[in-house]
């Protein structure tokens, strides 16, 4: 059985993806603060709490991890903070934890998981970016900038692991139906969905499937990629 870890997976589409791993027969292992939901989900999922933006937790989560598990197989990076506000008015403090915990967190953690791949000559690395690292919007620029340092980051990681048989991909999905779009109104979402395509949203389960299929065989040969998971609003 493979092991996957999945953080921020207590809630929303971090426990969606969580949820169809497990049902798909992958071992779970389900990094949160709190079980949240966790807990009522069933067989193939493993909870260990942490609070991921302890830059200095995660290096002994994960050797914590490869004893209790064995090899690590995949990981994806879903944990984030939303937060939103216009920039000049945001705090410092505010800034620094959503960067911390974006961009600082899922480098430093891949750091540590991929030595565990790089020793098995084989791997998936899923980061979870955001449609609005490329096209922006309105009072979210701090939470733009990280979900765009993720595409970077993916892009140049692939190529310095890919001749040991990992790959590492991006997701970006549009606005979502989870706990982080809750402050839009029915208006902004009936707006939302009216300017897609495919005239709907897409949902946490859009974008598990996407985590199941590149962790799967049909994406042993995609890597350096982002994926757009929107329902068409950027088409």
């Amino acid at each position: 059985m493979r092991n996957i870890i999945v953080t921020g997976a207590s809630r929303g589409l971090g426990l969606c993806i969580s949820q169809t791993l497990a049902s798909s027969g992958y071992r779970v292992i389900a990094i949160a603060r709190s079980a949240g939901a966790i807990l009522n989900s069933g067989q193939g999922i493993d909870f260990r709490p942490c609070d991921l933006s302890d830059l200095s937790a995660l290096g002994p989560l994960v050797r914590g991890l490869r004893r209790d598990f064995g090899p690590l197989y995949g990981l994806v990076n879903n944990a984030g903070l939303g937060t939103s506000g216009v920039l000049s008015n945001m705090r410092d403090q505010d800034i620094e934890r959503v960067i911390q915990l974006n961009t600082l967190s899922p480098i430093l953690l891949s750091k540590y998981v991929v030595r565990s791949m790089m020793a098995q000559r084989e791997g998936r690395i899923i980061n979870i970016s955001s449609i609005v690292a490329s096209t922006g919007y309105s009072g979210l620029s701090v939470y733009s900038a990280t979900k765009a340092s993720l595409v970077g980051f993916t892009r140049s990681l692939a190529r310095e692991v890919g001749e040991l048989g990992i790959t590492v991909n991006a997701l970006a999905p549009g606005f979502i139906d989870t706990d982080m779009t809750e402050e839009l109104d029915a208006l902004q979402r009936e707006k939302i969905a009216r300017r897609s395509a495919l005239h709907r949203m897409a949902e946490p389960i859009d974008v598990a499937r996407s985590v199941e299929f590149l962790l799967g065989e049909g994406g042993r040969n995609i890597t350096g990629s982002v994926i757009t998971i929107d329902a068409g609003n950027t088409a």
